[in-house]
């Protein structure tokens, strides 16, 4: 049996137990009272900033929110990624001008983008011409379609139609058309030498419609090209969105009337008479982004009195990455050029 005294201790030391338990409660009572308030405090503060910054801007919403922040930072590792594929894209592009990362898929439904869409500008009278390139480098049939489903380049002779809609001429374009399958015909177009800069720029558009190609190029119809060289040159320049590249030169603007190469707009280019820098008209390329600029603006697009000259004055006042390549000078024929006149 416990005597007297022991229950007595028991019962000191218990009551005293309970009192700093009491306390404890109370302390952290009073600690989740405080802790409550102040959250919500600082909550109302929130919804009145909020309230007060959509009241000043007269937005529904806050400047930009969390899900905004996230979206903004995904673009920016998707733009990294992109780089990164543009430059395996220019490497592989060395060995076959053509990539995976140059198909595009839709469904089920995959298509190669092509690597550059050529249009060679011709005209009436000049089938010898076009017989001459076909048996130089472009090809006719299958060789041409080879071309371009193992290389992802498209070559097209370019032309409008007569005066005399429908005559022996258009009829002689469209039997030729027939057999080969490599024009592009512009309905809207009327053949004329003093056209050629609107033909030029219906070229593009056409182009740019037509193709989703990585670059464009424009080519005289009596002039040889070395397409392995041109898609050699290419590749190393898929980190140029915004692509004009050729045989940059300055020519004289002719004044006179008489002249073979009067210029009507000859007071806009200053007294000393000389145009800005443009790529020759012998070939020249452009990329995607500059066609496509090309297709949206074609109402408001002024022409001169030369195609070369229009094309460069488009880019003028353009973010463009102008590219002097003395391999697109055709003029003379060296080792690893790309073109030469014949």
């Amino acid at each position: 049996m416990q005597s007297k005294g022991s229950n007595t201790r028991l019962s000191g030391m218990a009551s005293r137990s309970r009192i700093p338990t009491l306390l404890l409660f109370m302390f952290a009572a009073f600690s989740s009272i405080y802790v409550a308030g102040r959250l919500w405090q600082d909550s109302e503060n929130r919804v009145y900033l909020i309230k007060e910054l959509d009241r000043i801007t007269g937005q529904g919403q806050s400047a930009i929110s969390v899900d905004d922040t996230l979206k903004i930072i995904a673009c920016r590792e998707q733009h990294k990624k992109l780089a990164a594929l543009e430059m395996e894209l220019a490497a592989a592009r060395q060995e076959g001008f053509d990539s995976k990362h140059s198909t595009e898929t839709t469904g089920t439904n995959s298509k190669k983008r092509p690597l550059i869409v050529i249009g060679i500008l011709t005209g009436f009278g000049r089938k010898n011409n076009r017989d001459a390139i076909r048996k130089a480098w472009m090809g006719t049939g299958a060789a041409l379609k080879r071309m371009e489903h193992k290389k992802g380049i498209v070559v097209r002779f370019v032309i409008g139609r007569s005066a005399n809609r429908g005559d022996s001429l258009d009829r002689s374009i469209d039997s030729e058309n027939r057999q080969n399958d490599d024009f592009v015909i512009l309905d809207n177009h009327v053949e004329a030498v003093e056209e050629l800069p609107k033909k030029a720029k219906l070229f593009f558009v056409h182009a740019a419609d037509k193709w989703d190609a990585d670059f464009y190029a424009k080519v005289n119809d009596d002039v040889y090209v070395n397409i392995d060289a041109l898609g050699t040159t290419l590749a190393a320049h898929f980190d140029k969105p915004r692509l004009y590249i050729g045989c940059m030169k300055s020519g004289e603007v002719f004044s006179e009337k008489s002249h073979k190469w009067y210029e009507p707009d000859w007071w806009k280019f200053g007294d000393k008479k000389s145009y800005f820098r443009h790529a020759s008209g012998e070939l020249y390329v452009i990329s995607r982004a500059l066609a496509k600029f090309i297709s949206i603006n074609r109402s408001i697009l002024r022409t001169y009195a030369h195609d070369d000259v229009s094309v460069g004055s488009w880019f003028i006042g353009l973010d463009v990455k102008h590219v002097n390549e003395g391999k697109f000078c055709c003029s003379s024929w060296s080792a690893g050029a790309i073109c030469a006149g014949v």
